[in-house]
Order: structure tokens, then sequence, then C-alpha cells
């Protein structure tokens, strides 16, 4: 079974897999969580959307959070969502 890093790993590489050249900086691990089944990981990745506004530098820090399901066997990313804040 993957340990919480190794899953984090595997969620992190598909990210930069789909994003590669994207306008991203700052991919942050923001949370972790195994399923009470232990059968996936839930990997929570933040990421600071780069903007092509020049004046966005004087805007406050905007984070966007990707939530990826992780089987803990296989290391297969088996869903990739959005995540919004209330």
């Amino acid at each position: 079974m993957l340990d919480a890093k190794a899953a984090a790993g595997k969620a992190l590489e598909y990210f930069r897999s789909l994003y590669a050249g994207g306008p991203l900086s700052a991919v942050l691990l923001e949370e972790v969580e195994l399923s009470e089944d232990r059968q996936f990981w839930t990997i929570t990745l933040g990421y600071a959307p780069q903007s092509a506004n020049p004046f966005s530098a004087f805007t406050l820090d905007r984070r966007e959070f990707k939530v990826f399901k992780v089987h803990s066997e296989t290391g297969e990313v088996v869903s990739m969502k959005m995540k919004t804040l209330k």
C-alpha cells in the first residue's frame, strides 16, 4: 500500500502532466486523507494561477485547489476535481 507521501507524489505528477507549461505557480500539498476502507487517498493540492493581467501583482493572492483520488494499492489517479471554499 502507498503511504501518504507516495500518494501525494502521484497526485502531483498527474497534476503537472495535465498542466505542463501552464500558468501555475506555488503548488503546495494542502490536505491528505486515507478513506475509511483504506482503498483511496484523497489528496488536495493548492496553487496560484498566474494571470495575464499585468496589474494582478497588486491584487490579493488567489489560490485554487484540486482534489485527487488516488488508489492506495496501484497509485492510479482515478479522479481530479475542483475544490471550492465556502
